[in-house]
């Protein structure tokens, strides 16, 4: 069984689905309104935790109901909860996301996510013991990030970099990470004046950028490798890119090769979009392999 760290946001994601986006100044009907459990981190260690992997989240919520909530999901989805602190001074974060036209529309609230501090990763080195893999993104201090990037170069314990939202980063976190895995409009913003094929061939191995229905690129030392989605018809794609970097951290981490984690992780990120909510369609290990 893999060991994970995840250090990242917890959050409630407050869910309208509509038929149609409004534009700005208009009002339009909803037809839907639900609260799930959400977060980029908390929606990545649920999802490593339903593929098989001993899964511990480092991270802050509120002192209020909407933190009671997400600690109990955690609970539920057997990872870790040692390291997530309630802290009395700020509420819970929040994600609001409209669902229309296919696609989703996202508006995130950090709050208590801005307390996953430097000193508070300090607090918590305990955790990164004999871990396989660490996990972070950026819903959480940008100095944090960097300062996580550290811990695991000097512990030579292998990073995966999910740099969603997207926003530059110093050269030094980009070298200690072992994986970075925007999507295009991220990638844009990371490498600035950088074609895409320039990107991958500078970081073979390492960089995998992910094209939603087209697939997942990268370049393997010798050749730019497109690794194929699956095709499936999308009820709600919240949590998809969580969903795949979640499966692509457990496969790596399990010592499975480049190119069949992609596959694997690609496998996972297609079955979440079919049912709703971020954390509600991601699927356990058995529906992965059965579908592989």
């Amino acid at each position: 069984m893999a060991k994970i760290i995840v250090v990242g946001s917890s959050s409630i994601d407050l869910v309208v689905t509509s038929s149609k986006r409004p534009g700005a100044g208009e009002t339009v009907l909803g037809e839907s309104f639900k609260t799930v459990p959400g977060g980029k981190g908390a929606n990545q260690a649920v999802a490593a935790a339903r593929l098989g992997a001993d899964v511990t989240m480092i991270g802050r919520v509120g002192d209020d109901t909407f933190g009671e909530t997400i600690l109990n999901n955690f609970k539920k989805n057997h990872v870790s909860t040692r390291y997530v602190e309630p802290v009395t001074h700020m509420e819970s974060g929040t994600a609001h996301i409209v669902l229309a036209e296919g696609d989703n529309s996202i508006v995130v609230v950090k709050a208590a996510n801005n307390e996953v501090t430097p000193a508070y990763i300090d607090q918590s080195l305990d955790a990164f013991e004999d871990a396989d893999m660490v996990m972070i993104q950026q819903e959480i201090p940008v100095e944090t990030v960097t300062h996580v990037s550290k811990v695991c170069k000097r512990l030579n314990i292998p990073l995966l970099l999910n740099p969603a939202p997207a926003r530059a980063l110093e050269d030094e976190v980009i070298h200690n990470a072992e994986y970075i895995t925007p999507n295009e409009h991220e990638a844009e913003i990371l490498f600035s004046g950088l074609p895409v094929s320039e990107a991958l061939r500078k970081y073979p191995n390492k960089l995998f950028i992910t094209e939603g229905s087209n697939g997942v690129r990268y370049f393997d030392g010798a050749k730019e490798v497109l690794v194929p989605s699956y095709q499936v018809e999308a009820v709600d794609t919240t949590g998809a890119g969580d969903t795949f970097n979640a499966a692509f951290a457990v496969a790596l981490a399990e010592g499975k090769p480049v190119y069949e984690s992609v596959r694997f992780a690609n496998r996972a990120a297609s079955l979440s979009v079919t049912k709703f909510g971020a954390q509600g369609g991601m699927p356990v290990r058995e529906e992965v392999e059965a579908q592989m």
